[in-house]
């Protein structure tokens, strides 16, 4: 197999923000990995600096871990390929992840299937995705719910962890009395705002809330699990496989991304152990191009939850794939991940 990678900048639409920032902007960097019969696996990295990653981090390991895929024979020993890669680096999930989407996107090219197929999966069966309303004055926040709801997702994600919470709040009620809401902190609150905001939040009819403490407090986070008016997921709080078991006593639901766990299979494996302790599992992303994303939506019927929008938010996107129209997941009718560039015909 050959292997090559890009560096991207997409713009997003507006600014996107959250309790710990604000950007315009994400760069990501796209994998494609070919085989010699001309057949090529497109991927994606989308490095999040809160773990760790970053554009520059990506493109230093990327060489090291196509030499990896590179040296395997068969392009359908996935699972060779991803122990191959855990053996280059263990963190780097970002990188790993785009090149675990690459190789199975390849793979099932070559089979001539959707990657859901390969895992046996009912496209049918994936739930709709949310709509994130990000951070912003809450008139514009409402205007975003109600564009939202008008689009047809009926299920928004609102970002919260300022001083003006409830505030913003009402104006998403306002604008969209009717949708189911997920309120997401990103680790914003103290336990004690945590379960006190669950109170008035569950009184808005909020389905659950995300992240609500920093993870680098899990006996506050057992708090707030023990204490919430509202079901709790963790996301910051639960990254790799590990981390399922150690959160299973202190969450209702846990948020895989493959930009945190690093790849597809392991992403699999997560879901099944979150099952084994008795988890709800939602499927989320970052704000990120479809050359990543389409291989979550593939996964998206083995989870209760999906947060799989992160391409919606962006301006401008070099590739096009599964969509999320409405919040109803659709595939193009393509083997693989169902990805190409924008510009093909």
């Amino acid at each position: 197999m050959n292997a090559e990678f890009e560096r991207l900048t997409l713009p997003i639409d507006g600014a996107f923000t959250i309790s710990r920032g604000s950007k315009t902007e994400v760069e990501t960097v796209v994998v494609r990995v070919s085989d010699e019969g001309g057949q090529t696996g497109v991927g994606a990295a989308a490095p999040d600096q809160h773990y760790g990653e970053t554009a520059d981090t990506v493109c230093a390991i990327l060489p090291d871990l196509l030499d990896a895929v590179e040296a395997v024979d068969d392009p359908l020993a996935l699972d060779e390929v991803e122990r191959r890669l855990r053996t280059v680096v263990r963190d780097n999930p970002a990188a790993r992840a785009a090149v675990s989407i690459a190789v199975h996107d390849l793979a099932t090219r070559r089979l001539g299937v959707p990657l859901y197929r390969h895992f046996g999966l009912d496209p049918g069966r994936a739930p709709a995705t949310s709509y994130t309303v990000a951070i912003d004055d809450p008139e514009a926040m409402g205007e975003t719910a109600a564009a939202a709801v008008a689009e047809g997702y009926g299920i928004l994600k609102v970002k919260l962890g300022t001083d003006r919470d409830r505030e913003r709040m009402a104006a998403i009620r306002d604008a969209a009395p009717d949708a189911t809401v997920r309120v997401d902190a990103n680790e914003a609150w103290t336990p004690h705002e945590a379960v006190a905001k669950s109170e008035w939040l569950a009184d808005l009819d909020v389905e659950f809330v995300e992240q609500p403490v920093p993870a680098e407090n899990p006996a506050g986070l057992k708090r707030v699990h023990e204490r919430s008016a509202l079901p709790v997921a963790a996301d910051e709080s639960c990254v790799t496989l590990p981390d399922v078991p150690t959160v299973a006593d202190r969450t209702d639901i846990v948020n895989l991304k493959l930009m945190k766990c690093g790849g597809l299979r392991e992403a699999v494996r997560m879901v099944h152990t979150a099952r084994a302790h008795g988890l709800e599992v939602m499927l989320g992303c970052m704000v990120e191009s479809t050359a990543s994303i389409a291989a979550a939506c593939h996964l998206a019927p083995l989870v209760d939850y999906v947060d799989l929008d992160g391409a919606l938010l962006l301006a401008d996107d070099a590739y096009e794939g599964p969509t999320y129209e409405g919040g109803t997941l659709a595939f193009p009718g393509r083997p693989g991940t169902g990805v190409r560039p924008v510009a093909d015909d």
